[in-house]
C-alpha cells in the first residue's frame, strides 16, 4: 500500500514540475558553432538551432510551427 501511494505521489510531482514548453526538445551543445562567448545548441528532436550566453540550453522550443 505504501508503494502504491509513493508511485502516485511521484507521478503527480512529475506532472506538476514538467516543463511543457520543452517537453519534446532535446538540446545538445554544438561547439563547432560557438561564437562570441555564446554557446550554440541544436535540438535533436526538431533540428532547431539557438545560441545562449548563459551556458545553459534554451528554455523554450524554437521550432517554427511546432505544436506541443
Amino acid at each position: 500500500m505504501v508503494i502504491v501511494v509513493g508511485l502516485i505521489v511521484a507521478f503527480v510531482l512529475v506532472v506538476i514540475f514538467s516543463d511543457r514548453k520543452t517537453r519534446n526538445c532535446r538540446w545538445r551543445e554544438d561547439r563547432t558553432l560557438d561564437a562570441g562567448g555564446g554557446r550554440a545548441y541544436r535540438c535533436m528532436a526538431c533540428g532547431a538551432l539557438d545560441h545562449t550566453t548563459t551556458g545553459k540550453p534554451p528554455k523554450d522550443c524554437k521550432a517554427r510551427g511546432k505544436t506541443l
